[in-house]
């Protein structure tokens, strides 16, 4: 008898069951995406054009860390134009700098250059590891050679003011091509190592005159 009282409870709450769920969507569990791998670079007749960055005419870059935090630095092209510098100089935390205007300077055989802040904002933190080594800036200018951490207040503001990533590109390749046109030699040392650009570009050119030349394209 107890083990027909057992059986019939058990038929009476599996109907229940299934009268209470029989019009519900059965939930599944979505599978784990696997990470999305970092966009590989383009490049620009052989000069590196990151991905997820923004860039300044005066060839400093930024990428937003956080809301009101990006980080800065200066892009290939600018890196391996100023070539072998002995020194960077770079502001200290604390200190308000302002887009268009000189942020950090570098020097090179007694002869210096500055490049313009491609952001308005508060130095929040240096890159010591660029300042002990200066060459981080040519041989990984968009990871180790970073530059500066700036809170920025006004972020519309300061976007607003950059290159529109349609128009990175075009812009590059003028660059280049007005270099080239100014140092007709550089072309055939920039495809000297398969169309990548040399280290020092401005090195071993007869009368290259490296503060000129970068003040022009640094906009300094």
């Amino acid at each position: 008898m107890t083990v027909l009282l057992v059986l019939a409870t058990f038929v009476i709450f599996a109907v229940v069951d299934y009268i209470l769920n029989r019009n519900k969507v059965p939930v599944v569990k979505p599978a784990v995406s696997p990470a999305r791998p970092a966009a590989e670079p383009s490049y620009v007749d052989g000069f590196m054009v990151a991905q997820g960055v923004r860039y300044h005419p005066g060839h400093a870059w930024l990428v937003k860390e956080r809301q009101h935090l990006a980080r800065v630095g200066a892009d290939e092209f600018a890196a391996k134009l100023a070539g072998k510098i002995q020194k960077i100089e770079l502001p200290k935390p604390g200190q308000w700098i302002r887009q268009g205007q000189t942020a950090w300077t570098l020097y090179r055989n007694g002869e210096r250059t500055s490049m313009v802040a491609p952001i308005e904002g508060e130095v929040v933190e240096v890159n010591p590891e660029v300042v002990n080594d200066p060459s981080l800036l040519r041989h990984d200018p968009y990871g180790k050679g970073w530059l500066l951490s700036v809170h920025v207040p006004d972020e519309e503001g300061t976007w607003r003011n950059l290159l529109p990533s349609s128009m990175v590109k075009s812009w590059m390749r003028d660059a280049v091509a007005r270099l080239y046109a100014r140092q007709p030699a550089l072309a055939g040392a920039a495809a000297a190592d398969g169309g990548r650009p040399v280290d020092d570009l401005l090195a071993g050119i007869p009368g290259a005159e490296w503060h000129r030349i970068t003040a022009e394209f640094f906009l300094t």
